[in-house]
């Protein structure tokens, strides 16, 4: 009685319906019909030189990396249209050295992006005060100031760090209805 119990019990295991609990990251709440996102350049109102082209590509490689759509770098053509505006950037330094120099500094990214399906004009999602931060350590050489080439090559290593926050930020939020 006792084995016909646990053959049972285990049949219902292994029949039911399961816990409830998948894979994070991999799922999309976008209607079956949007095969191809169109993802234009966006628009940078910030004063940082280029900054939009690097966020756009990595937006693009986050949605590619998902696997289930066409992107596109334009809207012409696609299914739905992901459009963004970078509205601002600050480096703020947030930590001195010893010789009272910057060494850390904050850096933040202000943005607005609208997801639409073009087919009916629907936003599916948007976003008008997106804001990514991130803090970085400035390389200094003891109590001497670092070239202004030192300075740019490790903020543009610290912005790349934050464009790729905001891509998956941004994918994560279109494609899990978050």
């Amino acid at each position: 009685m006792r084995w016909l119990a646990a053959v049972l019990l285990c049949a219902c295991a292994v029949t039911s319906n399961g816990c409830g609990y998948a894979l994070a990251g991999r799922g999309s709440f976008l209607p079956t019909t949007i095969k191809t996102v169109g993802i234009p350049k966006l628009e940078n109102r910030s004063t940082f030189f280029q900054v939009e082209d690097l966020l756009t590509e990595k937006i693009r490689s986050e949605f590619i990396g998902r696997g289930k759509y066409t992107i596109m770098p334009e809207a012409a053509g696609a299914d739905a249209v992901l459009t963004g505006e970078v509205l601002g950037i600050s480096v703020v330094p947030v930590g001195i050295s010893d010789q009272q120099l910057a060494s850390r500094y904050l850096f933040t990214v202000a943005m607005k992006m609208e997801f639409t399906d073009v087919r009916n004009q629907d936003v599916l999602w948007s976003n008008d005060s997106l804001i990514f931060r991130g803090e970085y350590d400035l390389q200094t050489r003891g109590n001497v100031a670092i070239p202004g080439e030192t300075f740019l090559d490790q903020e543009r290593s610290s912005v790349d760090r934050i464009a790729t926050d905001v891509a998956r930020t941004v994918v994560t939020a279109i494609l899990e209805a978050f």
